[in-house]
């Protein structure tokens, strides 16, 4: 493949990427707060089937693109800027591997309150604060990844 179409992959798989934890982030967070039982059961339920569909995909595609590319543009792995941005990466996947536990977690306990007709308890509760600021380091790294892919600093040793 050309460069064209790799970075054309890499800069969509990366707006999916970030475009889904952000909106899903927000819309769960929404319905967590406006305590709407069936709401919140549905938009959990969203919630993880988005992560199977375009996160997990897009996870796996943005390494193998950015290092596709970076080899394609003759830019040595060692540049601080693609160090660090690896480095981020890997926070980011650190809070997203427990997130992904959680939202299931919170699927299925909102899914039994539901069926049950019993208010969310204090573990859903617990979880969904654990999610939310497991997402604060995962989205400021992102933000950085983004900023550094972008601008591409050199950076003086």
């Amino acid at each position: 493949m050309e460069y064209t179409t790799i970075k054309l992959i890499h800069i969509i798989s990366s707006t999916l990427l970030f475009g889904t934890g952000l909106g899903s982030a927000f819309y769960k967070w929404m319905a967590d707060r406006r305590g709407d039982l069936r709401n919140i059961a549905q938009t959990n339920r969203t919630v993880v089937t988005a992560d199977w569909l375009f996160t997990t995909p897009t996870v796996i595609i943005q390494p193998l693109t950015g290092i596709w590319l970076v080899h394609l543009m003759g830019i040595p792995l060692n540049q601080p800027w693609i160090i660090i941005t690896i480095l981020l990466y890997i926070v980011a996947g650190g809070c997203w591997l427990p997130v992904i536990w959680l939202q299931i977690r919170m699927r299925d306990i909102a899914a039994e309150a539901v069926k049950e007709e019993i208010p969310l308890d204090g573990q859903y509760q617990r979880y969904a604060r654990a999610w939310f600021w497991l997402g604060i380091p995962a989205f400021i790294s992102m933000v950085v990844i983004y900023s550094l892919m972008v601008f591409k600093p050199q950076f003086v040793i």
